[in-house]
């Protein structure tokens, strides 16, 4: 259920004019959400289909679109937010990833093959899809499914056998899961979610948009294709262009009778893709929306949240064809091998693979500041604010009491640094104290800072203490003593002077 045109694996495929909207890698759903985004119609469809979406729960917030049945005014839906504060992981563990910061998306679409008779399946199309939000690109991989790796904690298997395990097996998060771990684990990138259709949902969809337009390179004759219940249902289709219906674009997509067979059959995938996409941007189809949501709904598997929807759909017009990579990892990125049971698979040359990896994958640098983040900075500043509002309210109080008060005082240095009381006395007028005099001690080996208290003016006196820390049994009083001060502060080796910038946050109590 994808596409290709004739091109070599090895190569890297520029899209055609369909590409001006990169959204073609998303599969229908997005294709058709990016193109048709227009308020009604999105939201009605939504909301018939969102019940058949089995998704993890997020926070949610309040968003109001028009609704599809009512004109007469708007509804209020919901929108998942996901980012900034609030970080999410997807089903294998990996972190999803933050829309405000454009970091890159990773999505991986699935072709299940299920016959009727079959209770479990496996993937018959795997495609790992890129975009990157801050340099508006975006790619396909297409990975051939007799890839022969090891499936994390099981075996070494084909890679399409992943699915069929986590399937069978009741892995955590099903097949989906354990096939993006299997990617995660060779391919050393994070697979962030899954797209999953089936053959019926595929040949419902392109019949849905009323078939899509395919240039087709070769001509293809496949008397061998396989029916639905281990048959024939030969196929034949002549080079050129051709307008196909849902079932002839499946013959076409997966016959392996044609020129590059499993290779060039993974290319076709990609090039049914972009026409499909092509087809949903089509203005014409905007009627077809809720039926075309709603068979999505029945016959597509994802955990794409309406928050990564919108996210994406609205990339749609900033991902030029030109941006758009294509590569199907082919003869050049593999080897043929036969296991010792007989099976013929592909090794992975894994030396030609990771620079495609480097490539297509490269770690987005952040954007700046999230929108999070701003709004935490801003409150940082708001709180600095006040605080500073604050200090500046309490040094008037302060200010306001010592000039009540009148208490007159004298700062003396009984230590070795030099300055040091000229620079506590400057300190304290600006403070509001009345310093009338300041300078040396009558000795320099003053251990302690000591104050003598004469007249018992007793704010003036806690605030001094509290100041320099002075304990109970260093505090002298001397109410009889006739003085022209009232309180005389001797400075000990005890004592360090505080930030005096004019930014210091320094307040007496």
């Amino acid at each position: 259920m994808t596409t290709q045109t004739n091109i070599k694996p090895k190569q890297t495929y520029p899209i055609s004019n369909g590409g001006v909207r990169f959204l073609s890698t998303l599969f229908s759903i997005l294709f058709l959400l990016s193109g048709v985004y227009i308020g009604y119609l999105f939201y009605g469809a939504v909301k018939e289909a969102v019940a058949s979406v089995d998704v993890p729960s997020l926070p949610y917030i309040d968003l109001t679109l028009p609704s599809l049945n009512d004109q007469s005014g708007p509804t209020v839906g919901v929108v998942p937010r996901r980012g900034g504060e609030i970080p999410v992981t997807g089903i294998t563990g990996v972190p999803l990833p933050d829309y405000e910061q454009k970091e890159r998306v990773n999505i991986l679409l699935l072709g299940i093959d299920k016959r009727p008779d079959e209770q479990y399946a496996r993937t018959d199309t795997m495609i790992l899809v890129t975009v990157d939000p801050q340099n508006k690109t975006a790619g396909m991989l297409s990975i051939p499914r007799d890839l022969y790796v090891e499936i994390p904690g099981y075996y070494e298997s084909r890679i399409n056998t992943a699915y069929y395990l986590g399937e069978k097996d009741g892995y955590p998060g099903g097949g989906p899961a354990l096939a993006m771990k299997t990617i995660q684990y060779h391919f050393g990138v994070p697979v962030h979610f899954y797209v999953e259709v089936d053959f019926d949902g595929f040949r419902k969809i392109v019949d849905t948009l009323g078939g899509i337009d395919v240039d087709v390179p070769q001509t293809i004759d496949d008397p061998t294709y396989p029916d639905q219940n281990y048959g024939y249902d030969p196929f034949h289709i002549e080079a050129g262009h051709h307008h196909l219906d849902g079932e002839t674009a499946l013959k076409y997509a997966r016959t392996r009778h044609a020129p590059g067979s499993d290779f060039g059959r993974a290319a076709r995938q990609q090039q049914v893709l972009m026409a499909i996409k092509d087809k949903a941007l089509q203005l014409g189809i905007l009627p077809k929306v809720p039926e075309l949501w709603t068979t999505m709904a029945g016959t597509v598997k994802t955990d794409l949240q309406l928050v990564d929807i919108l996210e994406l759909a609205d990339l749609a017009d900033e991902i030029t064809s030109d941006k758009v990579e294509t590569v199907v990892l082919g003869e050049d990125y593999t080897v043929n091998y036969t296991t010792e049971q007989g099976a013929m698979v592909l090794l992975p040359l894994r030396e030609k693979i990771q620079p495609v990896i480097d490539r297509m994958f490269a770690k987005v640098e952040p954007a700046g500041p999230s929108q999070a983040e701003i709004i935490a900075a801003q409150a940082a500043a708001a709180a600095r604010e006040a605080e500073l509002q604050a200090q500046e309210q309490q040094r008037a109080e302060l200010k306001a009491q010592l000039a009540a008060e009148g208490a007159k005082v004298v700062i003396q240095n009984g230590t070795d640094r030099e300055g040091l009381d000229a620079e506590t006395a400057l300190f304290l007028k600006e403070q509001g104290f009345d310093i009338t005099q300041f300078g040396p001690a009558d000795m320099r080996g003053y251990s302690r800072t000591v104050i003598v208290d004469y007249s018992g003016k007793e704010y003036t006196l806690g605030t001094l203490v509290n100041f320099f820390h002075v304990a109970p049994e260093n505090i002298r009083r001397s109410p009889n003593l006739q003085s022209d001060v009232d309180i005389r502060v001797i400075i000990g080796a005890d004592f360090e002077l505080p930030d005096t910038s004019p930014q210091s946050s320094v307040v007496l109590q």
